[in-house]
């Protein structure tokens, strides 16, 4: 399953031909037509998803749920991937990954909860000044984190902390399309107050006899409503009723839920039916003894930028040397730092994995140089 826009009507079919006709762009010379357009219609883009914000619900102490309602060129999404989102804050546009968390069949509009991040760039400005009305930048839904397809017949989700959100919206479009399989969602959060969906989680649950629903509140000792006690454990997918020999499962979260569920898959040899998600970086990989790491000089040829290598990476260094180059998820994930490296080695700060081809394009917010490194930046 996939959503759709909806057809466009005919006259707006014809419009936007002329408008992508070369005589308008012609006219429209240097700035091109979108420019014009804007000023009458803020989502209008030939090309681009631009999306306006419909409202903004702040449901905890530290979320927003933003719902926004696309252009036409918005082609939908599979629950469970992410888009780019874009949005200009003291003149620097940034970009930023999020999941929506909405049905796949929701009528075209896209639901994402923002947590913000103490000292972030970008998520404290979107739950504190995003209003209703206000136009953000989206991406194409992307990432292979997603619903099958071919439904599972069973299937075991858990998320924790802002990674409920693809879990949400895997869970309510097997709602909306009548599925009768089981479904254990387990979700582990410091307290009930930092649940972003717990109302929403307990209707579903309230209204689907084969939805198991099942909290942890890791900060209290499960106490408080959760039916769970502590960290994730093999005890609790035994609770969940679930058997993992037959159900797919889907995780999301930080580093340390994702890393224990992996490991009792891999321990009980089901690791292909796990799928796994993260919402924060893995654990750096350790620095070989003599990798070379803080010597040498960084390059940005197109800027005709040079600084010395001061360790971290490249797109830390990139700023701290005064330039912007793009960038979203800082960890990895969007790909929207990629950039060529001309010359030069890198260490891949996930794996460890050490890259000396010329000519090649890496994430620059996961990579570091060993000495000498030249960017196309």
């Amino acid at each position: 399953m996939f959503t759709e826009s909806t057809t466009e009507p005919r006259p707006a079919r014809l419009g936007r031909r002329l408008l992508g006709s070369s005589l308008a762009r012609a006219l429209a010379t240097p700035h091109g037509v979108d420019r014009y357009v804007e000023l009458v219609k803020p989502t209008f883009s030939l090309r681009d998803v631009r999306a306006e914000v419909v409202s903004v619900q702040r449901r905890t102490p530290t979320s927003a749920t933003v719902t926004l309602r696309p252009n036409d060129n918005w082609r939908g999404f599979r629950a469970g991937q992410h888009v780019l989102l874009s949005t200009e804050i003291g003149g620097v546009r940034r970009t930023r990954p999020y999941s929506p968390a909405n049905s796949e069949h929701d009528g075209g509009l896209v639901e994402l909860t923002v947590h913000a991040r103490p000292g972030g760039a970008v998520s404290p400005h979107l739950r504190t000044r995003l209003l209703a009305g206000d136009v953000v930048g989206l991406s194409q839904a992307q990432g292979d984190f997603a619903l099958p397809r071919r439904r599972p017949r069973e299937l075991l989700l858990i998320s924790g902390g802002s990674g409920i959100t693809p879990l949400m919206a895997m869970l309510r479009t097997l709602c909306d399309e009548g599925h009768d399989g089981p479904i254990a969602f387990l979700h582990y959060a410091r307290a009930e107050r930092h649940i972003a969906y717990a109302e929403a989680l307990a209707r579903l649950a309230a209204r689907h006899p084969n939805v198991r629903l099942l909290r942890s509140l890791t900060r209290v000792g499960g106490l408080g409503g959760g039916e769970l006690d502590g960290h994730f454990s093999a005890d609790h997918v035994e609770l969940a009723g679930i058997d993992p020999e037959e159900a797919e499962a889907f995780v999301c979260g930080p580093a340390a839920l994702v890393d224990a569920v992996h490991g009792q898959w891999a321990r009980t040899g089901l690791e292909q039916r796990l799928h796994v998600e993260r919402f924060a970086p893995p654990p750096l990989a350790p620095l070989p003894a003599d990798a070379d790491a803080a010597s040498g000089a960084l390059r940005f040829a197109r800027s005709g930028v040079e600084a010395a290598n001061r360790g971290g990476t490249l797109l830390d260094q990139a700023e701290a040397a005064g330039l912007r180059p793009q960038s979203g998820c800082r960890m990895g994930i969007c790909h929207t730092c990629s950039c060529r490296k001309l010359a030069g080695a890198v260490r891949d700060v996930r794996s460890g994995e050490i890259s000396t081809a010329p000519d090649e394009q890496i994430q620059i917010c996961v990579s570091v140089p060993l000495g000498d490194v030249t960017l196309d930046i």
